[in-house]
C-alpha cells in the first residue's frame, strides 16, 4: 500500500463544507468588526442586512481577485465608508480605476493602494470642507 492509499480522501462535499465553515467564521468576525467601526450603519441595517452586505462585499472583492481575509475586510470597510457600489460610483472614479488596473497583479498591493487613495480622498474632502466653512 502506497502513501496515498493510507490517507483518507477528502471528498468534494467535505471541501465545500470546510469552505462554507470558513466563510461563516469570516462573516461572524466581520459582523463584530463592522459593529465596532460602523456601528450606526450596522444598527440601521440590522444583523441580517449587515450579513448580506458582507456576503455582497465578498463577491464584489472576488471579482477583482481580492480573496484573502484581510484584503476582503479592507474592501468591505471601504464599501461601508463609501457605499455599497463604491467601485462603480462615477463620483469615485479612482476606486474603479485602481480595482480595474491590470498592471497591479498583487491583490494586497491593489487593496492597500485603494485604501491609501481612499484615505487621501477623505483627507482632501475634510480640508476642502474646512476651507468652505471659513
Amino acid at each position: 500500500m502506497d502513501d496515498t492509499q493510507k490517507r483518507p480522501m477528502i471528498r468534494q462535499k467535505q471541501m465545500e463544507a470546510f469552505s462554507q465553515a470558513a466563510i461563516q467564521s469570516f462573516e461572524d468576525r466581520m459582523v463584530i468588526h463592522l459593529n465596532e467601526f460602523f456601528s450606526e450603519q450596522c444598527k440601521a441595517l440590522g444583523e441580517q442586512k449587515t450579513r448580506e452586505a458582507i456576503r455582497y462585499g465578498i463577491q464584489r472583492a472576488a471579482i477583482y481577485g481580492i480573496v484573502s481575509e484581510l484584503d476582503v475586510c479592507d474592501y468591505i470597510d471601504l464599501m461601508f465608508a463609501f457605499g455599497r457600489d463604491f467601485d462603480k460610483d462615477p463620483q469615485l472614479p479612482w476606486a474603479g480605476q485602481i480595482l480595474n488596473d491590470l498592471t497591479i497583479k498583487n491583490p494586497t498591493i491593489k487593496v492597500n493602494y485603494l485604501y491609501d487613495t481612499a484615505m487621501e480622498y477623505l483627507h482632501q474632502a475634510t480640508v476642502n470642507d474646512s476651507k468652505n466653512k471659513e
